[in-house]
């Protein structure tokens, strides 16, 4: 039976359409209207609400936020409340901790001046600007679909249609998606964002790139005991209980009202298939220097997202015909001062400037070559150029070794220079693991429901929520390849990789049966990233769907 002949969809016209409400979207949308007030711009947003998939460490640069909002420091209500007051590094074994002395670490990476704040509050705080200036906000609609007009140029995105079933079928509810066509579209997606990874490969934009590498980062919140809290404290930590050859590292950020930022980050390129994420951040709670911490408080919040670790030599050419790409979605990351959204705010900017020229020219749906061509010569290249070796030199030599090689880098680029050059990442991260035979399995630690603590308690915090009959948006291509390769070579490191419990190995008398439970999905990318044959893809599920983040 043939399927009914769909209605066509509605259409909105604007001059920018924006995807995503982090902090690259809301400042293009902000720095929009700045220099064009009349120009119609729509920031689409699939959290239920700005802020609501927001999640980083963070402590922020406020160089952006000083470039598109000079006059904030003036302002009563700002989320920048807790400024940086002590700074700290730690190398960690499994009973001790080596502080490094601030002298030693190369300038660049000092935290004077920076504040730690919820960067899902600085969003919600952008928003309410946006919207002064007449910005249109749409939470809750994930775009699925790029737009092409007839000339190839890109020409807007659609919302996914609603009210479909899990065998595909349409229900009583069913309505067609929306499309949002503008002259110019920018893509704020975040790190391995589902339509800046199709419009890379599209138009081509990685070519002569270095491939893109990729971090999880774990986050919890955690209300503590007074006596344990110090305002502006910047804990930093790298080495254990991660093994020499696999990089990551930790930080904790004490911020306002007795609450205590708890992160940790595995990087991607790791090797060993036996290795979880979710469980090396709960086994480095429990060490001396860190658990005191702890003692005494509660676990308010938890959540998870990959992070752009490749840097300058990975960040793809970011314009196409009628859009560029902006914030993690290309790739802005600092990976050693673990820092982003002000390199995303900045790009925000640039990209914005870009198009308010392009819309006063009065030209549309053609390539934006001026933000292209500029970035590497603005404070977003001097950040990133600074940094370049940084993330090789730890795949190449591990931790330690590469530590010390990194530093001496980042010293030498302080004057401008570096004897090494620009080096090369190698493979994707899709491509580091090696079979389980070459391993023995991690003996991990039970949480104790204090200081540590499994996943689906976790997953709980981070009030995650879908629609239950609904498409899975997690696509296994070819589940023989799953089973034949990721399960029987690689022993199934889905299910650790994954911080969520999304995917799991069931063991039956006919066989392994792979299991996935998209609905604990907290939307972090890890899966579309670390796949040993890129089989698996994350297309966004209905809008509003993941977590629902209060201030991460």
């Amino acid at each position: 039976m043939a399927e009914p002949e769909l209605p066509p969809r509605e259409s909105m016209e604007f001059d920018v359409v924006i995807v995503g409400a982090g902090p690259a979207g809301l400042s293009a949308a902000i720095r929009i209207k700045q220099l064009n007030p009349d120009a119609s711009v729509v920031v689409m947003e699939k959290g239920s609400e700005v802020g609501a998939h927001i999640l980083s460490g963070a402590v922020v640069d406020p160089v952006g936020v000083d470039k598109l909002l000079p006059g904030w420091r003036d302002e009563q209500d700002t989320p920048f409340k807790t400024k940086v007051s002590d700074d700290q590094f730690y190398y960690l074994s499994e009973k001790s901790a080596f502080r490094v002395p601030n002298f030693l670490m190369p300038p660049l990476m000092s935290n004077h001046g920076n504040y730690i704040v919820s960067l899902g509050n600085v969003c919600r705080w952008l928003a309410k600007k946006a919207e002064a200036l007449g910005v249109e906000i749409y939470p809750g609609f994930a775009a699925a679909e790029v737009l092409f007009g007839e000339n190839g140029a890109v020409a807007g995105v659609a919302t996914g249609d609603m009210g479909i079933n899990k065998e595909g079928e349409h229900r009583s509810d069913f309505t067609r998606g929306m499309e949002l066509r503008g002259k110019y579209t920018l893509f704020a997606e975040g790190a391995r964002g589902s339509l800046s990874k199709q419009l890379i490969a599209r138009f081509g934009l990685a070519k002569d790139r270095e491939p893109q590498k990729f971090g999880i980062g774990l986050k919890e919140i955690w209300q503590v005991a007074p006596e344990k809290h110090k305002p502006g404290l910047v804990q930093h930590t790298s080495g254990w209980p991660l093994d020499d050859r696999t990089g990551g590292g930790s930080f904790l950020y004490h911020f306002e009202d007795n609450q205590v930022a708890a992160g940790f980050v595995v990087h991607l390129n790791y090797a060993n298939p036996y290795i979880a994420p979710f469980e090396e951040f709960q086994r480095f709670k429990q060490h001396p220097l860190v658990r005191p911490t702890f003692e005494g408080g509660k676990r308010v919040a938890y959540g998870a997202r990959a992070i752009t670790e490749g840097g300058w030599q990975s960040v793809p050419k970011l314009v196409f015909p009628g859009g560029a790409l902006v914030g993690c979605a290309a790739g802005f990351i600092n990976l050693p001062r673990i820092k982003g959204s002000h390199n995303a705010i900045l790009s925000g900017i640039q990209a914005a400037e870009a198009v308010a020229a392009a819309l006063k020219a009065g030209r549309m749906n053609d390539e934006l070559s001026d933000y292209e061509a500029n970035w590497r010569l603005t404070e977003i290249g001097a950040d990133l150029k600074k940094v370049r070796n940084v993330k090789p030199f730890w795949s190449r030599f591990g931790t330690r070794l590469g530590f010390l090689f990194a530093g001496f880098d980042m010293w030498t680029n302080t004057f401008g220079f570096s004897l090494f050059g620009t080096l090369k990442h190698g493979k994707p991260d899709s491509k580091t693991l090696e079979p389980a035979k070459n391993f023995k399995p991690i003996p991990y630690p039970k949480p104790d429901g204090k200081i540590s603590f499994d996943k689906l308690s976790s997953v709980f915090l981070s009030n995650t929520n879908h629609e239950e009959d609904q498409p899975v948006h997690l696509i296994v291509a070819s589940p023989n390849l799953q089973k034949t390769s990721e399960h029987d070579v690689y022993a199934g490191p889905s299910a650790r990789y994954c911080p969520a419990g999304v995917y799991e190995w069931i063991e039956e008398p006919s066989g392994p049966r792979y299991q996935i439970n998209a609905q604990n999905c907290v939307h972090c990318k890890t899966c579309d990233i670390k796949d040993p044959n890129e089989n698996i893809t994350w297309v966004p599920p209905e809008g509003g769907g993941g977590p629902n983040y209060p201030n991460m």
